[in-house]
């Protein structure tokens, strides 16, 4: 049997008004009847305070009624309004499993609220979707525990940021040749860490968007490629090892699914952290593939093959700055590559692999890092306007 409940419970204080008003009484009146003070038939009336076992009796002696009847009204109230805090934590709990909602707070991408049926407007504002339970997933190629099929939340939302963001940037358009041009001429550029505050530009040249958008905890993305709309081609990195063997892999293994009009990825894993703490497996075969010829257009396989057999076992550094030296490319990028073929441990030329975010930042559209990037027509709390422009960025969290 279905239990009927009502749409909205009233305080009991509403019916003691009405009480009030049917007798010509006042508050005062009732406060001298009872022997109570004033200000606490004030807060009985007004819903501050709950109705006692002995001021339901004192009710029903002045309005003849029963003791009972204002019992029920009261207990009626508090379950009416236990059921509607439960129906809140429901919600908040849902949504919490939906997005890493603490930590979108931290970044500002949404506000924090108390509300959790406005936390869930800004989740469907920020997700773009009328059901979060039917938020469509993003292919990906992140690696994660549980294997490749699928999509983390906090991934999603990475994904999500990102491509909300890089609408605000501005870039040619997309020219395939240019790209495919480029990426052959490209490593003469990764000789001079420096030269990378050249790429955002370069990029944009080609009709490609770059930005960087921190990862969020526990999702080690690297990067994605994903097209806004037919032609609109974006990157977006997550510098998640700062280091120039990272950033240089990463940048074109992305390029490379634009330039085979690749489906949106997630990439995660693509270089392995030296701290150990990427999860074990291989990546799919495509992508697989496609960070084996990002590989190759940094350095001929056959080239670092002749290397390794000249070097090994002991790899002197002087050697591999030499060899990089000959072959016009920084040396981290050769010791990253002798480490992921597991010729190397980690900790061998560890100074080699300079940090290059600090040139980039400066350059590319950036939320993280205490930056946080801001359209300047829109702010959390409102709805995405018709038009876009560039975003700002502030730098505000700490």
């Amino acid at each position: 049997m279905t239990s009927l409940e009502p749409a909205e419970v009233f305080p009991p204080g509403e019916y003691i008004a009405d009480e009030l008003d049917a007798r010509g009484w006042t508050q005062q009146d009732l406060a001298v009847i009872l022997d109570r003070p004033l200000n606490a038939v004030n807060q009985i009336i007004t819903g501050k305070r709950g109705i006692t076992a002995e001021t339901a009796k004192g009710l029903a002696a002045a309005f003849g009624t029963s003791p009972e009847f204002w019992m029920n009204l009261e207990n009626g109230y508090q379950l009416g309004h236990a059921k509607s805090k439960d129906n809140d934590v429901a919600l908040r709990a849902k949504l919490y499993g939906t997005a890493p909602v603490s930590e979108m707070i931290r970044r500002r991408w949404i506000e924090g609220t108390t509300s959790a049926s406005r936390l869930e407007s800004q989740l469907k504002r920020f997700f773009e979707a009328e059901d979060l339970g039917a938020i469509a997933p993003q292919p990906t190629a992140a690696r994660n525990s549980s294997g490749y099929s699928q999509t983390t939340p906090a991934q999603l939302a990475w994904f999500y940021r990102a491509r909300s963001l890089a609408r605000t940037v501005a870039a040619a358009r997309f020219d395939r040749d240019a790209l495919t041009a480029g990426l052959r001429t490209m490593r003469n550029m990764t000789l001079v860490p420096q030269d990378i505050q050249k790429v955002p530009a370069l990029l944009a040249g080609w009709g490609i968007r770059l930005l960087l958008v921190e990862s969020l905890q526990r999702t080690r993305i690297d990067g994605s490629a994903f097209w806004l709309d037919p032609g609109k081609p974006a990157i977006a990195l997550s510098l998640r090892l700062d280091r120039i063997d990272a950033f240089w892999l990463t940048l074109l293994h992305e390029l490379l699914h634009i330039k085979n009009g690749d489906s949106p990825s997630i990439d995660s894993d693509l270089v392995r952290d030296p701290r150990g703490s990427d999860s074990a497996g291989r990546l799919p075969e495509a992508e697989e593939k496609t960070s084996a010829e990002a590989s190759r257009l940094l350095l001929s396989p056959q080239r670092l093959g002749s290397f390794i057999l000249r070097a090994r076992p002991l790899y002197a550094k002087e050697a591999i700055a030499d060899f990089a030296q000959t072959n016009g490319i920084h040396p981290g990028i050769v010791v990253g590559q002798l480490q992921q073929r597991g010729e190397i441990p980690y900790s061998h030329g560890r100074e080699m692999l300079v940090p290059v975010r600090r040139f980039i930042v400066g350059s590319a559209l950036t939320d993280g890092w205490g930056n946080v990037a801001i359209p300047p027509h829109e702010s959390p709390q409102d709805s995405p306007p018709r038009r876009r422009h560039a975003a700002r960025v502030i730098t505000s969290w700490s």
